[in-house]
Order: structure tokens, then C-alpha cells, then sequence
């Protein structure tokens, strides 16, 4: 029986359930901190999602911190949208936003299109991990991956061919979201073809054609759940990320070349 949507269901260790926010803990301290990082949780069935609801139950404190799962984020105007991947490791301040009040007025939207979990680290949970700044530290480090993302985002997206920036943008869905088969590198995101659109700044149509040219070329194929990608990676996407990481973790992770083949 499943949950509905955006209702909280249980409760759990945040640094059990995503442990690499306490990579630099150990011995006592890390089974300490594990003890005291309890949260609340929220299961958000696929489709739209309001996280302003959740978002004032923990302002105050650090956020929402997605556990698992895949949620859209689509901002735009006037027809024309952009859009983000939120994926588990992410973390969400929902209360921090201009929207209407922008000299610019924008309209937010998020949608769940993978089953997710998010955690709800409110003030409690904040004063419970002040003594392990270690983790406040990683949870920095997130917000900062999360903007060189977009950095590599925004490089893809000036891109002249729609078909080089949707294959580009692939791969780099790959180096966190990949798992290398036999058969190819499967990215399990399951996004429509408007949502590729919002991602590379790009109409549907044109996607559309974009991605049946790549298939037809033996770049890439739909399978069930997300895609699958053939062949090498372009060099040029190891040059985006490395700018975009000067001076830091990767935008996308740090996982070796051989995982985006």
C-alpha cells in the first residue's frame, strides 16, 4: 500500500540512510552523531509536489534532504522553462525564493517522477547535530555541488545542435544517476521528452527529432525506466566538469571515466 502523496510516514537516521555526511566522523563521535541525526520523513508519490507545506515545518533549520527518489524542479516564465534533477543527497530550502517579488518574476513547480523520500531536518535536528560540525560542513559542500551542476548545465545548453547538447546531457545524468551493463550505460530517469526540453533549453519537437537521430545513429535507446547510452562519452564533457569543479568536488561526483562508458 503505498503513501499518499507529500504525506509524513515515519522516521530515520539521516546519517545511516546518506553516510556520507559523516565521512568525517569516526569511532565514538560517528555512532553518536548516528544516534542523534533522527528525523522525520515524507514519501512523495510521482507527480506534482507543493514543498512549501513541508518547507515551513523546517524553516529555521537546514531543510528537506532528498533520501531517494527523483524530483523535477521547473522554473520559468512566459513559456520559456529551465529545469533541474533532484536526486538523493540534495537538499531543498523551499521558504528561500523570490518568485513573484523578483525584479525578474519566475514560476516555481517541482514534480516527483521516481518515488522518493525526503527528510525533514528542522531546528531540532540542527541543535541535536551542532556538536558534529563535520556534518554541517558536508551539508555546504551539497549546496556547492549542486551549483557547479548547473554550471555544467548551463555549458551544455550552449551547445549550437539540440541532439549534441541532449547527448551530452545524458552523460552527465550518467556520472550520478549510471550503472555500466553489458549492454551499455542504463540512467535510470525516467524524464519525458519535456522535461529533456526544459533540461537543454530546447522546444519538445525539436527533442523529439533530436532523440530518434540519436537512436537511429546507435547513441542511445529508450528502455523501460529510463535510457540507455552507447559507445564514449564526448571528451569535451570531462572539460566541463573539470571547470566547473575547480576548486572542489565534482559538479557531478567523482566517479572514475570508465562509469560514463
Amino acid at each position: 500500500m503505498g503513501y499518499p502523496l507529500g504525506v509524513a510516514s515515519d522516521h530515520c537516521h539521516v546519517l545511516v540512510m546518506d553516510p556520507e555526511l559523516a565521512e568525517g566522523l569516526d569511532g565514538e563521535r560517528l555512532q553518536r552523531a548516528r544516534r542523534d541525526s533522527m528525523s522525520a520523513t515524507m514519501v512523495l508519490e510521482e507527480g506534482p509536489w507543493d514543498p512549501f507545506g513541508p518547507g515551513e515545518r523546517v524553516r529555521g533549520g537546514i531543510g528537506l534532504l532528498v533520501l531517494t527518489g527523483v524530483i523535477v524542479r521547473r522554473v520559468g516564465a512566459d513559456g520559456r522553462y529551465g529545469a533541474e534533477l533532484l536526486g538523493p543527497g540534495d537538499l531543498l530550502r523551499p521558504w528561500q525564493h523570490q518568485g513573484e517579488d523578483a525584479t525578474l518574476p519566475f514560476h516555481t513547480t517541482f514534480r516527483v517522477t521516481q518515488r522518493a523520500r525526503v527528510a525533514l531536518l528542522d531546528r531540532r535536528f540542527a541543535a541535536r547535530l551542532a556538536p558534529y560540525p563535520e556534518v554541517s560542513s558536508a551539508l555546504v559542500g551539497r549546496a556547492m555541488q549542486r551549483s557547479r551542476t548547473l554550471a555544467v548545465d548551463m555549458a551544455i545548453a550552449h551547445y549550437a545542435r539540440v541532439d549534441q547538447r541532449l547527448l551530452r546531457q545524458l552523460r552527465h545524468l550518467a556520472d550520478r544517476w549510471g550503472r555500466v551493463t553489458p549492454a551499455g550505460v542504463r540512467v535510470p530517469v525516467n524524464v519525458t521528452h519535456q522535461m529533456l526540453a526544459d533540461l537543454v533549453a530546447a522546444r519538445r519537437p525539436a527533442v523529439t527529432t533530436a532523440l530518434r537521430g540519436l537512436t537511429r545513429d546507435g547513441r542511445l535507446e529508450r528502455v523501460e525506466g529510463g535510457w540507455l547510452l552507447f559507445g564514449e562519452p564526448p571528451d569535451d564533457l570531462y572539460r566541463a566538469v573539470a571547470e566547473a569543479s575547480a576548486g572542489g568536488r565534482g559538479a557531478v561526483g567523482t566517479a572514475p571515466r570508465a562509469a560514463l562508458h
